[in-house]
């Protein structure tokens, strides 16, 4: 399943839920779950459940129009519901600003999906991409892409169907995972009780092409090596193909 190299070694007793390190979570897609939107889905990641939804809107943001840019514009918008981690988390519109975890997030997602896309065969429209956390037991952004991406290639289908688009803008898909050390040894797909424990925590963003879209890598009040470096990219590697042909079957 994953490109490890000789040098890892098995983590130290059970994972919380009895994984191997090389393991994902379980993953479902359910699609159209939200039958106003052009294409959505609710991705199921272990605990964790987003739904992912996408709109679009016959227009694209001022900056384009005023520097001239030709083509369409993706965006996102991403948010976790009150009742999705243990204490109730406020929303951010009962603090009048979005949080600064939210907003990196969503410009995450949006980044994620523009590489899987040819902007000027959307025409000059904006494609919205909404991620809504239903509830959180870790790797909420990494959900947030994987489920956005199949929300997309179900939206530019409708488009096509429709007649809205003439070409299939799709250039590739993309998927995210997440990595960590823990007990200094390589996990891939780090549940909650993982990732607070994390000695290393990293978010990758591959394409289907086998490139990276973006690398989130933290030492949490510790430091990573090369060889580490390289057990977590062959772990993430393993993990976003297994996404890929799971994201696949959603689509049909």
């Amino acid at each position: 399943m994953t490109d490890l190299p000789d040098s890892i070694v098995p983590f130290p007793g059970s994972r919380a839920d009895g994984r191997r390190a090389d393991e994902l979570r379980p993953i479902r897609f359910q699609n159209d779950i939200a039958p106003h939107a052009t294409g959505s889905t609710l991705i199921e990641w272990g605990q964790t459940r987003v739904i992912c939804g996408v709109t679009i809107e016959e227009a694209v943001p001022r900056w384009m129009k005023e520097q001239k840019v030709s083509g369409g514009w993706i965006t996102a918008e991403y948010s976790m519901l009150p009742y999705s981690t243990l204490t109730r988390k406020q929303r951010d519109i009962s603090k009048g600003k979005i949080d600064g975890r939210s907003s990196e997030i969503q410009r995450l997602i949006g980044r994620a999906i523009r590489s899987a896309v040819d902007l000027e065969k959307l025409g000059a429209r904006t494609i919205w991409v909404d991620c809504d956390v239903l509830q959180a037991d870790g790797g909420t952004r990494t959900a947030a892409i994987t489920g956005a991406n199949v929300a997309l290639a179900l939206a530019i289908r409708k488009l096509l169907a429709t007649g809205v688009l003439k070409e299939n803008p799709l250039l590739a898909g993309v998927a995210a995972v997440s990595v960590g050390i823990v007990k200094g040894v390589a996990l891939l797909d780090l549940c909650y009780t993982e990732d607070v424990s994390a000695e290393v925590d990293m978010n990758i963003v591959m394409t289907a092409g086998g490139d990276f879209v973006e690398l989130q890598g933290t030492g949490e009040e510790a430091t990573f090596n090369d060889a580490q470096l390289v057990a977590m990219l062959g772990l993430a590697r393993g993990g976003v193909r297994t996404l890929l042909e799971l994201q696949r079957g959603a689509v049909g």
